[in-house]
């Protein structure tokens, strides 16, 4: 596989992303000399630095809300950029602190794209429980309830299901 072929994979699972995202998540470096002939579509985000994209990339409005997602450790997402701030808020950044000394990525909630909680599952004689813990007030907990859910049929289809939400953080 060549660099410029690398680098439209990932564009195409992960753009826009600047040179520095792409090279963040290959470990490739001296990736702009690949980047800037290529035929690409160019942004600008708010700090000035240049996006890349493929020109013929699905990209919603601004004006569609993204679903809320229940992310798992290690998601690429979270891996795949070199500035974690377009899904990390400051919020996410200081719950998340704890954390990175451990070298583990907690399971992170995402509502409009942005973290907002963490969650984890507790299992005990046949009930599965998944604990939202939102970092600040989540307005749309029927959606987290909601894919709560699902992601619970899917670790564990046999088991009762149980939400808890906590208004806390979960520890390390």
């Amino acid at each position: 596989m060549t660099p410029a072929e690398l680098v439209r994979r990932y564009l195409a699972a992960f753009g826009p992303a600047s040179v520095q995202d792409v090279q963040t998540w290959s470990g490739l470096t001296r990736l702009a000399e690949v980047v800037e002939p290529m035929d690409l579509v160019r942004f600008r985000d708010e700090a000035g630095r240049t996006l890349y994209d493929l020109p013929d990339a699905p990209r919603p409005g601004e004006d569609v809300p993204a679903p809320v997602r229940l992310m798992y450790d290690f998601d690429n997402l979270f891996l795949s950029y070199a500035d974690r701030s377009r899904a990390i808020t400051e919020t996410g950044a200081a719950a998340l602190q704890g954390f990175m000394g451990t070298n583990v990525m907690p399971r992170a909630i995402l509502v409009d794209g942005v973290t907002a909680g963490d969650w984890t599952v507790t299992r005990a004689r046949g009930v599965s429980t998944l604990n939202v813990h939102q970092w600040e007030p989540i307005k749309v907990l029927d959606e987290v309830e909601e894919e709560g859910r699902r992601l619970l049929e899917f670790l564990a289809p046999g088991d009762e299901h149980d939400i808890s939400i906590l208004d806390r953080p979960s520890k390390p």
